[in-house]
């Protein structure tokens, strides 16, 4: 009985946690930081205030009840308890009070046994971001068991919702019957994909937003491994069967190094790409803006260790200039790499798309598409798409601190990961797409050479009127989906996209307006295809289908509403601004809830169907 009533507190705990209004956006945490704690914190010149190196290793409990009870009472006495929040789970990159109720152990619907993961072949699976190591995001009909002809047939067959997030921003992965995904919380659950059961959950030191990858140990051969990284930009192996944890390894020592995008396995090596948050600080003019560099780190898949490392930007920062406060300036800096990165089997390369610049001026690999060797992590050519792209938050017209470039750039940057495909003639093609809005479509038999390009859009998202009712800047920003004919993009405007892949020329855009019930347009996540059929996940909160022959909408559902959850957890579908739908084994999953940079809809439920 003492269990019982023990669970029910919990529970009650996550309902009310879901029940409150927004959080405070990462984006306001951040400027609480700067405008409230940097003139100590981060300022050599003032003794025992830990730098923010130091602070983002601690939990958002202990840095809140420093604000609240603790050592920095006085100094925060009139910042708002939101703020408060804000600034906590800022620095740790972890909700507050996740540990308290959402661990696996806590819930009610444990999964009868636990049978060793042991064979990935067993069942149709979609494993890490892409589905395939060329990020494809299209399934066969063998994989997908799902046609064009069932789609209008999907019903809902489960909910599981994650207690205390409010951005289900991992995307799921399906393996050996089994659903691994990630949250803001930190935690990676393991759930059945038939009953949405739980059999385990792990807490990473800060959110995952990535989809987890799964792969055999070598040295281990009957066992496997579920990789991923987090927002502290540390890199995961936990045991497929039981969470427990492998190895954990740091991909970059700089403080603000984050892991975004999903690693990428093969041949027992993990490829892991590594952004930053050094743009949304480097304004401030206590903060010595900038160091950071986007970089591929190669790992041994069994034991973490470190095989090469390889940066978009070859030079390494050096002093520039000091700002009107004294503080020493750095550069070149940027260059991040936000999404899974690509591997090309037959030219043994892999290509990765670039962030913009934080210095000027911006080095030429910003706002590119990069090669690099696979087994070396040489590289071996770069297309710039954009020179001087020089970005940081906080900058603009109407801010002309000292940290600040003369010239801002529009912050239009490769965001998606870039896809390969053989077309018909049998020659091989890159697609990328740029927050631009331009697509680009590259030979890789050529050092890159561009094949076609095409401006999809009139104005990119960021430039429209209505940009307020847009949550992201932006026009194609976390990846599209091909099939063999066709390449297709969600578009932030409002709208799906298809493009045929040898000529660049467009196939068909089915504009697409809000539902009543979500209030911001776009469709800022990234698509996946199946034979026929392109699925897409709206800000408004409405995942569709559409017909890849003419775009015509084939089924679409609400997620802005309340689920009732086989964990019992309370628990409201949201925006889907960045992880996609995936479908294996008859099934479509989706996680429901993506605030961004504080313009969506939050969420906490991941959505299970089936046309049965």
């Amino acid at each position: 009985m003492r269990s019982l009533t023990i669970l029910l507190i919990l529970i009650s705990m996550g309902t009310a946690f879901a029940q409150t209004p927004r959080p405070p956006s990462r984006l306001n945490g951040a400027r609480q930081f700067d405008q409230n704690c940097t003139t100590c914190h981060g300022n050599a010149n003032v003794e025992r205030a830990p730098d923010p190196s130091i602070l983002r290793k601690m939990t958002p409990e202990r840095i809140y009840e420093a604000l609240t009870s603790g050592a920095m009472q006085v100094q925060a006495q009139n910042i708002s308890d939101d703020d408060k929040r804000a600034i906590a789970e800022y620095l740790s990159d972890r909700k507050l009070g996740a540990a308290q109720f959402a661990e696996a152990k806590l819930m009610p619907n444990q999964c009868p046994g636990n049978s060793p993961v042991a064979d990935l072949s067993s069942k149709p699976a979609w494993n890490g971001w892409g589905v395939d190591v060329a990020n494809t995001r299209f399934q066969p009909v063998k994989d997908a068991q799902l046609t064009a002809g069932q789609v209008s047939k999907l019903k809902l067959k489960w909910a599981f919702g994650l207690p205390g997030a409010t951005s289900v921003y991992g995307q799921p992965a399906i393996v050996a019957g089994r659903v691994f995904i990630g949250a803001d919380t930190g935690y990676v659950y393991a759930l059945d994909a038939l009953t949405g059961c739980v059999y385990w959950s792990f807490q990473a030191q800060s959110g995952v937003r990535n989809a987890p990858t799964v792969g055999r140990l070598k040295t281990r051969p009957d066992d496997y491994a579920v990789y991923f990284g987090d927002l502290k930009g540390y890199v995961y192996a936990v045991n497929a069967s039981s969470g427990e944890l492998l190895w954990k390894v740091a991909a970059d020592n700089h403080q603000l190094a984050r892991v975004t995008g999903a690693p990428k396995l093969y041949e027992n090596r993990l490829y892991v790409p590594v952004a930053s948050f050094e743009e949304t600080v480097g304004s401030n003019l206590n903060y010595a803006c900038c160091k950071f560099r986007g970089s591929i780190v190669a790992l041994d898949a069994d034991t973490g260790r470190q095989i090469w490392k390889s940066y978009t930007i070859a030079e390494e920062p050096k002093p520039t200039r000091k700002n009107s406060k004294g503080t020493q300036l750095w550069g070149p800096a940027g260059g991040g790499i936000w999404s899974s990165p690509t591997i090309d089997v037959k030219r043994r390369a892999i290509y990765v798309g670039t962030g913009d610049a934080y210095t000027a001026p911006a080095a030429s690999t910003t706002d590119s598409v990069m090669a690099f060797d696979l087994g070396t992590g040489k590289v071996l050519w770069s297309m710039q798409a954009m020179e001087n792209d020089s970005w940081l938050a906080g900058c603009g017209p109407n801010n002309r601190s000292a940290n600040c470039l003369n010239e801002v750039g529009p912050d239009f940057d490769f965001g998606g990961s870039p896809i390969l495909q053989s077309m018909p003639n049998g020659r091989s093609i890159l697609v990328a797409g740029q927050k631009s809005g331009m697509m680009w479509g590259l030979d890789p038999d050529r050092q890159g050479a561009v094949l076609w390009k095409m401006q999809v859009a009139k104005n990119p998202a960021s430039t429209l009127p209505n940009a307020a009712k847009t949550p992201t800047d932006g026009e194609m920003v976390w990846g599209g989906a091909v099939d063999e004919q066709n390449v297709y993009f969600g578009m932030n405007s409002g709208g799906l996209l298809a493009v045929q892949l040898a000529t660049g020329e467009r196939r068909w855009f089915t504009p697409l307006e809000p539902s009543p019930s979500g209030q911001y347009r776009g469709e800022g996540g990234a698509v996946t295809a199946i034979s026929g059929v392109v699925f897409s996940g709206g800000w408004d909160g409405t995942l569709r289908a559409l017909s890849t022959e003419d775009g015509k909408v084939l089924w679409e559902f609400d997620m802005v509403k309340e689920f009732k959850t086989v964990n019992g957890v309370a628990a409201r579908g949201g925006s889907m601004g960045a992880p996609g739908p995936v479908v294996a084994n008859g099934m479509l999953f989706a996680g429901s809830g993506y605030i961004g940079f504080g313009g969506g809809l939050p969420g906490n439920v991941l959505l299970a169907f089936s046309a049965e």
